[in-house]
């Protein structure tokens, strides 16, 4: 909804200033459909060739983030530790029990209570790997966690792909711009013999190219890019998460305080109360009962 916001707000101001100080949007607009083909097409080409066709689909999926925000809410936060805890808490009391869990998680009854949190690949991978390699005796904690800490970096420069290839492009429009207002004045240059009127017509149109790239470069592409970035930024907060509680299970906390250590690790404004994650707690157990 903010990003909605956030372009009206920008054409809003920017063509309503314009208008509001004696501008007339004709010449903008009858110049509008060449010059968007030779800037935005020359952006479009320039950014599938300087791309595979993997992070061209990623970021055409991703502009999504840039209205829908965050993809784990507080209530995930909430679900990953009651999903952590469950498995911790099976894994100590019957280490052969866990196994068809981690090696199985699609038809395991403990990762289906939580779809969302199954439908990622990469959260699911972390922990069963994970819980995997501490069953074959791989569970020093400070090289655990260093094999989890480059393998969420990993998964973060992939994740940023979208944003990268964006901002790239972001930094080409002003100079692509430039380029369609250089063809424009040499389109004008060939009209010299014309009279004052209809050449200012064709100077400003010739500056409108310089003005798009500048304009969807800092007023659209540009913000696209670092909305990304942040959404890929917030989201790693839930696999560290994930990471704090698997390297405390290994320097054998209880699973109470595996699961107090990752919600204090949560973000503030998505990280459950105390009494909330414990009501929580309460009730798988009571299920399980």
């Amino acid at each position: 909804m903010l990003g909605i916001i956030g372009i009206i707000v920008v054409f809003v101001m920017i063509f309503g200033g314009f208008l509001l100080s004696g501008g007339d949007l004709g010449i903008i607009t009858k110049a509008l459909p060449l010059e968007m083909m030779i800037i935005g097409g020359s952006a479009v080409g320039a950014f599938l060739v300087s791309n595979s066709g993997a992070v061209v689909k990623h970021t055409l999926k991703d502009v999504g983030k840039v209205f829908k925000g965050a993809h784990w809410k507080e209530e995930d936060y909430r679900d990953l530790l009651c999903l952590m805890f469950e498995l911790i808490k099976l894994a100590r009391k019957n280490p052969v029990a866990i196994e068809e869990h981690i090696e199985a998680p699609a038809e395991s009854d403990i990762f289906n209570k939580y779809p969302k949190i199954l439908a990622d690949k990469e959260a699911i991978a972390l922990i069963a790997d994970t819980m995997r390699s501490a069953s074959m005796n791989y569970d020093d904690p400070n090289q655990v966690e260093e094999v989890l800490e480059k393998r969420i970096d990993a998964h973060i420069h992939d994740m940023a792909h979208s944003s990268h290839a964006l901002q790239t492009v972001a930094d080409a429009l002003p100079a692509l711009g430039i380029v369609a207002a250089v063809l424009g004045v040499i389109k004008t240059m060939a009209s010299i013999d014309q009279p004052p009127e209809i050449l200012g017509k064709m100077i400003g149109s010739a500056l409108v190219g310089t003005f798009l790239g500048v304009f969807l470069a800092y007023g659209l592409v540009g913000p696209f890019a670092t909305k990304i970035q942040s959404v890929v930024d917030e989201d790693a907060h839930f696999y560290k998460l994930i990471r704090e509680v698997l390297v405390a299970n290994l320097h054998q906390h209880s699973p109470n305080i595996c699961i107090e250590v990752g919600r204090q690790n949560t973000p503030s404004h998505n990280r459950p109360g105390f009494s909330e994650l414990e009501e929580a707690i309460k009730s798988l157990k009571k299920e399980a009962a």
